[in-house]
């Protein structure tokens, strides 16, 4: 059990990672543009709804079932303020996920505006 905690854990941070840089594979590839964007709409819900992301759920379940003292609240809190940022606030992490989030959509906003304008000459 514990390398599948381990498997699904990797899984996660890739998954965040992919939220986080996937703008940067994603031009002139419509359906992965679709699948990232949706990927942040979903980063952003699971972030600021009032329920766990299915792969902390899942990661948590694991560890305890291999005997590993599992965590609680969300990977990205846990890991961070684990590891990176141990004086902030779990707000200030997840404003700073949503603020990420946002400008990767604003990326996709200033493709989508240049595409208008060049269509439109």
């Amino acid at each position: 059990m514990r390398w599948l905690a381990a498997l699904v854990l990797a899984f996660h941070l890739a998954w965040i990672l992919w939220v986080i840089f996937g703008a940067v594979w994603t031009r002139g590839r419509p359906w992965l543009t679709a699948f990232h964007i949706a990927s942040i709409v979903w980063g952003i819900i699971a972030e600021v709804g009032p329920w766990s992301c299915p792969l902390t759920i899942l990661e948590q379940r694991l560890e305890a079932a291999g005997g590993l003292r599992s965590y609680a609240g969300d990977c990205l809190v846990h890991y961070l303020d684990a590891t990176v940022y141990p004086n902030l606030s779990v707000r200030v992490i997840i404003g700073c996920a949503i603020a990420v989030c946002g400008a990767n959509l604003l990326v996709y906003l200033s493709r989508m505006v240049r595409a208008l304008r060049r269509s439109a000459r």
